[in-house]
């Protein structure tokens, strides 16, 4: 939750939806834990933020950063992790997902089949986060579709998928570390 948090806080102003860490810690989490103690985390950092915690981006928190045109993304997180971690319980059982063959990637060995699942897992995190916030920008906001993909989805697609990689990575490489 603090490391969400903290990543939260390094915001630069990108139009209506700023530019943060936030996603990247948030997947960092997805792939990192357990099913389960990801969601805790990731639920337990929308309820304190929810309840005036300033863990949002920009020291936010409060019924008003959820509610308001940006919350969708913030409401989005556990929603999107709970589609991908379902969608990844149905990549397990499939061989090419559950290899355990290791691979080396930047000097760390990582399992095959755990890679190829956090990546999916991170597309389809990504893809159900966008829209679940850009219909929440679109209401919320009073944008119209095109106006509300143009601010909170099309600029940050490149940057994500970077994020999302980063995240898949540095998760594996913890992973190889404490399992020593």
């Amino acid at each position: 939750i603090a490391l969400m948090a903290v990543a939260a806080w390094v915001t630069v102003p990108f139009g209506p939806v700023p530019f943060t860490l936030q996603t990247l810690a948030v997947m960092f989490v997805l792939f990192a834990l357990p099913a389960k103690q990801a969601l805790v985390a990731i639920g337990g950092y929308i309820v304190l933020g929810g309840l005036g915690l300033p863990v949002f981006s920009s020291f936010k928190g409060g019924l008003a950063a959820l509610m308001g045109p940006t919350g969708g993304f913030i409401v989005g997180f556990f929603v999107a992790a709970l589609v991908a971690i379902g969608a990844a319980a149905l990549l397990k059982r499939t061989p090419l997902f559950a290899s355990e063959e290791k691979k080396s990637f930047f000097g760390t060995h990582i399992a095959a089949g755990v890679l190829a699942r956090n990546l999916v897992m991170g597309v389809v995190f990504l893809a159900v986060l966008y829209v679940f916030g850009w219909a929440w920008l679109m209401i919320a906001g009073h944008l119209s579709a095109e106006a509300a993909f143009a601010a909170a989805v099309a600029p940050f697609v490149v940057i994500d998928v970077l994020k999302m990689i980063a995240a898949v990575l540095v998760a594996q490489a913890v992973s190889a570390v404490v399992s020593r």
